[in-house]
């Protein structure tokens, strides 16, 4: 488990580039600041920001094979994690951040531009109205119950595609809900950062028939 910031922090600069650390330094001055115009995140939780938010983003990386090919598709991004911040980490990716609500979608360009991340970009739509793309990741964090998640998001996915889904203690519960198909595609790794939550790891195209 990471249990402190400066844990935290080392958990990330050990998955960053050469200035992925200093572009996380930067990420937290623009979140603190626009969260006095914006409710991004908790206030509470901008002290243990890089465990509580960073890391528990970084950790995603560990779940995602070298040889992944296509762009990482982050639904929901709402504050910037994960997607934003594995963009920050990885620039090389090509990170595509869904995101419906008008503010939210403002704050993602420009912090995006200020932090000059050429490969991430925002579609500000709901996923209903995005043009479907083979993703070769897929990540949601605090998008929709799994259900309704992979109902809307199948059709980004390819065999090789990559799930990634933070699901905080509900995983198990979740999983355990749905059809067979699904449960035997995903499995529950641990999280690093919250004892007790867990995130869906799976491979493929669900089979929703």
């Amino acid at each position: 488990m990471i249990g402190s910031e400066e844990d935290a922090r080392d958990f990330c600069a050990a998955r960053a580039d050469s200035d992925g650390l200093a572009r996380l330094e930067q990420f937290a001055r623009l979140l603190a600041a626009e969260n006095q115009k914006q409710n991004l995140v908790s206030a509470a939780s901008l002290s243990s920001v890089w465990q509580r938010h960073f890391a528990d983003s970084a950790q995603l990386l560990d779940h995602v094979p070298r040889e992944t090919d296509g762009a990482w598709l982050d639904l929901g991004s709402g504050a910037g994690f994960p997607g934003l911040l594995l963009a920050a980490l990885r620039p090389d990716r090509t990170m595509v951040l869904v995101e419906s609500r008008k503010r939210r979608v403002e704050w993602l360009r420009r912090a995006i531009d200020e932090l000059a991340l050429p490969n991430c970009s925002v579609v500000g739509a709901r996923l209903e109205s995005v043009d479907s793309f083979s993703a070769g990741v897929i990540t949601a964090r605090a998008f929709a119950p799994l259900g309704k998640l992979l109902n809307l998001s199948a059709r980004f996915s390819t065999q090789a595609t990559v799930w990634l889904l933070p699901k905080g203690r509900s995983a198990a519960q979740e999983l355990s809900e749905q059809p067979l198909s699904i449960q035997q595609m995903f499995h529950v790794e641990h999280s690093q950062t919250d004892e007790g939550g867990g995130i869906l790891v799976g491979r493929g195209v669900p089979d929703l028939s």
